[in-house]
């Protein structure tokens, strides 16, 4: 009997506590740390679409965690009545890119570290990570290439040759690999696959072929979107 109520008071004893000045300490780096990922998946992130709105979320995200864990630490049955929550509980969120992803995970860590009360690994962790991905983002932008699906289409008399336009292509962008072809009496369509690193060469490359038929149509399209 003496065992079972030992066991018991293993399972309620709170093992661990968290000053109040500690958790507050904690709540402020991870106030600093969210907002500087934020600014940083605003400016780094390679997602078009509702960057602000998703990074806002950060703070919220870490904050959680680092209160759940801050609570379940000091227990051994809250601890496990956490995992059961979570059981029945079916979180389901938009995830569109796996970048959204890696950033979801380094909100979680953040929050997890502090909630630990690791503030000098969980810091240290955060700059190395920002420091890597700031990196990579400098670097992408002075040898920023991109890949597009470029179709030439032309209707109608004038209709400019398959060797025309490939040496056309050749001329004005990096690489370039020819995907599609097709002609008839009355039109010709190319597709490719071309690699650029401006814009420049885009309107340049439409330019020439206005120059051979006016009445080509050029059209570009992200290759990701494929």
């Amino acid at each position: 009997m003496d065992k079972w109520n030992l066991f018991q008071r293993f399972l309620i004893t709170e093992n661990a506590q968290i000053s109040i000045i500690d958790f507050l300490i904690n709540a402020g780096i991870i106030l600093v740390l969210s907002f500087v990922l934020e600014y940083t998946y605003s400016r780094c992130a390679k997602s078009l679409s509702g960057r602000k709105a998703f990074a806002a979320n950060f703070f919220l995200i870490a904050f959680t965690t680092m209160l759940i864990i801050s609570i379940v630490k000091s227990s051994l049955a809250l601890s496990l009545g956490l995992v059961g929550a979570l059981s029945i509980v079916r979180f389901r969120s938009a995830i569109k890119e796996p970048e959204e992803l890696a950033y979801l995970f380094f909100t979680i860590s953040i929050g997890l570290g502090m909630g630990a009360n690791q503030r000098i690994v969980t810091i240290i962790g955060a700059i190395v990570l920002l420091a890597v991905i700031w990196g990579k983002h400098l670097s992408s932008k002075k040898t920023r290439q991109q890949n597009l699906y470029l179709t030439v289409s032309c209707n109608g008399g004038g209709k400019p040759a398959l060797e025309n336009i490939d040496s056309l292509v050749q001329q004005n962008f990096k690489a370039s690999k020819l995907v599609r072809y097709d002609e008839s009496s009355e039109n010709i369509e190319a597709a490719f696959w071309v690699e650029i690193k401006s814009t420049e060469n885009l309107q340049l490359f439409k330019n020439k072929m206005n120059e051979i038929s006016p009445e080509t149509r050029v059209s570009f399209v992200d290759n990701n979107s494929f």
